[in-house]
């Protein structure tokens, strides 16, 4: 008889089990569109649907999911409805940005989130670490509460910093993860008026106010590029060779424009970091409850720390931590939605020979978040279970079924930077502390671009006994 205790399920909406009015689909998508997502999405191949009156296809099948973001992606465009929401805050950037600007953008930032090159990086974040460690200091056995969405905001926030701006990026306040969640909140959000596919001169109501923020964060931007113009004009040979240095060298006839330098800086400064932190928060919530598997987490970071293993071989070293994050990436992904427009007709056929027709314009949705929870690819979908990520098992899971950096030519470009950070990152927490559960506290996801906890993530911080 198994005697082991049923895997935790975190906290996520049920799936509908009615049809929504078109009143209260605009309300649930403004509300959380995770909410929306009835039993269909999480039980079906695929759902050829009507969302008002513009035909849709949700897309679960792995199969159909490669042809539509890989071997057919010429085929397909970012959606209208995803670049209404996206570009009034990145403009050109790497996200947002389509055809030659995206070729030339995604060509010139190549080199630096190669693995190889990404490897680099993992003394700064092993330090920027462990500076953060000061944060939780004097919490001793008992603890105290923290809110771990914040906190994780910041240290990833250090991280990215240090790593790719060398620590020049000009903040304007200390409470930057409040900056990052107050654009989001204002700017990241389905407005009716992106629903209705409003042209972008149209005002949209719930954004009113995030003008104002988003200018703050434009200005972070022209600052930290005029102080690094500054450093370069007075010792080049002094200057890091970093990420800010290598945009701001490509401004020319041959590279990237002013404009597409500041609109990718400001991806990276308010988006870059988000995804990571998010997920490291969601992290350490589900394993507080999963207590077996923080103990095996444990040891094998005390015994590849003591071991003094550098920490650029602690991805590889680290199977149960890598785990840990990558399920929670599964059950909260960063980016919970990958939307597509099909340019022309296309058709897909599936193995036992139904076909899949698609007509030119119809939006594809391929949705992370109900494709991790699919009830056809996953075992006990709703639970967390690390050890389905363990080397021994990760074999069983097909290359498009788990999304949590996208696939094709616009999969994440640091995907392996991001592992990475996330692997030293846990490990260094955990290696001191205990992240424990508040009582009487059940955070809610919502999607903003990110999957977050609707109010926070307070969590109980205690140093180690053991």
């Amino acid at each position: 008889m198994d005697m082991r205790p049923e895997p935790f399920e975190p906290p996520a909406p049920q799936p509908r089990t009615t049809i929504p009015s078109r009143l209260e689909i605009i309300r649930t998508v403004f509300r959380n569109p995770l909410e929306l997502w009835g039993e269909p999405s999480y039980t079906l191949p695929w759902i050829d649907s009507k969302f008002f009156s513009e035909r849709t296809l949700i897309v679960n099948d792995p199969r159909l999911i490669r042809h539509v973001l890989v071997d057919n992606a010429q085929n397909y465009e970012m959606s209208e409805i995803r670049q209404l929401i996206l570009r009034p805050i990145l403009r050109d950037g790497l996200l947002t940005a389509e055809g030659s600007v995206w070729k030339r953008s995604r060509k010139a930032m190549a080199p630096v989130f190669t693995p190889r090159h990404a490897k680099g990086f993992a003394g700064k974040m092993l330090a920027k670490s462990e500076e953060f460690l000061g944060k939780y200091e004097d919490v001793g056995p008992e603890g105290r509460s923290f809110d771990i969405s914040v906190d994780m905001t910041e240290l990833a926030f250090a991280i990215l910093s240090e790593t790719l701006f060398s620590g020049d990026i000009v903040t304007t306040s200390d409470n930057f993860a409040d900056d990052v969640d107050n654009l989001l909140h204002r700017m990241g959000r389905v407005d009716p008026m992106d629903l209705l596919r409003a042209p972008p001169w149209v005002p949209r109501v719930t954004r009113i106010g995030g003008a104002k923020v988003l200018g703050k964060f434009r200005e972070i931007v022209r600052l930290t590029m005029e102080k690094r113009k500054a450093r370069m004009r007075q010792d080049r040979a002094d200057t890091p060779d970093d990420f800010l240095t290598l945009l701001l060298e490509l401004d020319g006839p041959d590279g990237l424009t002013l404009d597409e330098i500041e609109d990718n800086i400001l991806t990276f400064i308010g988006a870059g970091h988000e995804t990571t932190a998010r997920a490291l928060a969601w992290t350490l919530y589900c394993l507080a409850h999963a207590p077996q598997f923080r103990a095996l987490m444990e040891a094998e970071i005390d015994s590849v720390i003591e071991s003094g293993a550098e920490p650029v071989e602690w991805l590889d070293r680290m199977p149960h931590v890598r785990a840990a994050f990558e399920e929670g990436m599964r059950l909260y992904p960063p980016a919970p939605s990958i939307n597509r427009a099909a340019i022309k007709d296309d058709s897909w056929t599936s193995p036992a020979g139904e076909t899949v027709r698609i007509a030119a314009g119809t939006t594809i949705l391929v949705m992370p978040w109900t494709l991790h929870r699919h009830h056809l690819y996953w075992e006990k979908p709703r639970a967390f279970m690390p050890e389905r990520f363990l080397p021994e098992h990760r074999g069983k899971i097909d290359r498009f079924q788990y999304l949590p950096f996208g696939a094709g030519p616009r999969t994440c470009i640091g995907a392996t930077f991001a592992l990475q950070e996330a692997v030293i990152a846990l490990a260094v927490l955990m290696r001191r502390f205990r992240f424990d559960a508040v009582s009487n506290f059940e955070p809610w996801p919502v999607q903003r671009l990110t999957t977050q906890p609707k109010d926070g993530l307070p969590m109980r911080v205690s140093t180690r006994t053991c």
